[in-house]
């Protein structure tokens, strides 16, 4: 993770391998001639060369787009970066875009050590945005079992130094080191990270934090009614465990339970999954991870809000001890389901720690995971987020808003609970084919305590970037969701 500061020393001045310079585009739609953003403060050869260039090359401003110059006139870097960030503006949407181009473009130098960024403006929004953008993209994945060396150490802010600023800049920091690590841990293959290794990377990581961990092995689970994990769990010579991360500060504005979903490997189980559908399953654990790490940050931040997170960790594997189609397991507060597909297995492990999150009545309950086919179809790369209560599923959703991440209200129809209806238990786990995200949001609502709001986050498109690496998104895991959860967080803060 980048070493992450802000200087008001002139851009000109400031000793670095690269200066990454914002490039506007000159209308919405990114045609027409581009300009260098305000706030760049160059001196009049080096402002002259590189509007020169933007001309000649007929850049256009667009996000992403990315060019490179060496030997710039009057500037000490050694290269100078024009990173395109559309229509520049202070909304979500604009503000997005800025994260997005200047992680295109700190993520284009990962080669180099030492970076300069010029803030383009000088509100703390631009500020938070260039700095967000700065951290997610500064990020170079890992070879099995090894640390990168890749990716950049240093990235220095150029723009105002005031007390707002360098708080945006701490925080930038603190949760691009937490998306970093959801991200290693999204990219780790499953032989190497499975339940009980899920537990001892926590273990380290909590160490030095004010973040508290407690795990259920094996026994425990058995002990505890967590009949769902359990029977995700026993097909694998891997054994289950949940993981709880709990952050307590003193006197609290609110108690929040995330819950994640960590399949460390999905073959499908028994109703085993086709080559091809298995390739990306290392990162069926990415809502578990995304839980992980937003819990680090807000601690690391300090912030008033109480907050465990839940991680449920199996590896679902076809064997002689696997369950089977037509299985009836008791969850962890007595309801018995009846399990029709092997392959939808992590709302068994949700299930379950839902129904342990409301045991301690938080004020709300959001679980996150990469839970159905059905939401990459209707969405893509926009998570899906549905709810008992709509104020605090917008409240959700603006949070999402807030800090970039794309995601779509999705409705819970009372009409498709009969599809879950089992003659041999309280409920089966699996509706038909017609509505399938839905259906499973629906069957994880039966586990939240009476009284508590309660949202799910389906991110089985974003949490995954198995294409071409784009803006901040590296190509692997995303960390997608930490950063939502930290906003909620702050919401309520």
């Amino acid at each position: 993770m980048a070493n992450l500061t802000i200087s008001n020393r002139s851009a000109a001045d400031t000793a670095a391998d690269a200066l990454v310079v914002a490039v506007v585009a000159a209308d919405p739609t990114g045609g027409g001639t581009a300009a260098l953003a305000p706030g760049h403060d160059l001196p009049r050869k080096a402002l002259s060369h590189l509007t020169s260039v933007i001309a000649d090359l007929e850049l256009a401003g667009k996000i992403g787009e990315v060019t490179t110059l060496a030997a710039v006139p009057d500037v000490a870097a050694r290269l100078v970066v024009l990173a395109g960030v559309g229509e520049l503006a202070t909304d979500p949407s604009g503000l997005e875009n800025v994260r997005k181009g200047i992680g295109a473009a700190i993520r284009s130098l990962s080669k180099k050590k030492k970076v300069a960024v010029v803030v383009p403006g000088t509100s703390v929004e631009l500020v938070s945005a260039v700095a967000d953008g700065a951290a997610l993209g500064a990020y170079a994945v890992s070879k099995a079992g090894t640390t990168s060396t890749d990716a950049v150490e240093t990235v220095t802010l150029v723009g105002p130094a005031d007390s707002a600023s360098r708080k945006a800049v701490k925080r930038a920091a603190a949760i691009g080191e937490a998306v970093a690590y959801t991200r290693d841990l999204v990219n780790l293959p499953p032989n190497l990270l499975y339940p009980e290794t899920f537990v001892e990377s926590l273990t380290a990581r909590v160490k030095g934090t004010k973040v508290k961990l407690k795990s259920y092995d094996m026994k425990a689970l058995r002990a505890g009614g967590f009949g769902g994990t359990v029977g995700v769990g026993q097909g694998s010579a891997n054994e289950p465990r949940i993981a709880v991360l709990s952050y307590a500060p003193s006197r609290p504005k609110a108690s929040i339970a995330f819950v994640g979903k960590g399949i460390t490997f999905d073959s499908g189980g028994l109703c085993i999954k086709p080559a091809n559908g298995m390739l990306t399953m290392k990162c069926d654990m990415a809502g578990a991870a995304a839980v992980a790490g937003a819990v680090l940050a807000i601690a690391e931040l300090g912030l008033p809000i109480a907050v465990t997170g839940y991680l449920g960790l199996a590896e679902n594997m076809p064997s002689a001890t696997a369950q089977r189609p037509s299985d009836v397991v008791t969850m962890r507060g007595g309801k018995t389901v009846e399990v029709l597909n092997t392959d939808a297995e992590g709302r068994m492990v949700l299930g379950d720690c839902i129904a342990l999150a409301s045991e301690s009545s938080p004020d709300a309950i959001v679980d996150v995971a990469t839970l159905t086919g059905a939401q990459v179809v209707a969405l893509a790369n926009t998570a899906a987020v549905m709810g008992n209560d709509d104020a605090f599923r917008t409240r959700v959703l603006e949070a999402a808003s807030t800090v970039g991440e794309a995601m779509w209200p999705m409705p819970l129809p009372k009409e498709l609970r009969p599809t879950l209806e089992s003659i041999n238990a309280d409920i089966a786990h699996k509706g038909g084919a017609e509505g399938g995200m839905l259906t499973a949001g629906i069957f994880l609502s039966e586990f939240v305590g009476e009284g508590i709001p309660w949202s799910h986050l389906d991110i089985a498109g974003p949490a995954f970037n198995d294409k071409a690496p784009t803006g901040y998104w590296p190509k692997g895991g995303t960390g997608f969701g930490v950063r939502t959860l930290v906003g909620l967080a702050e919401s309520y803060a």
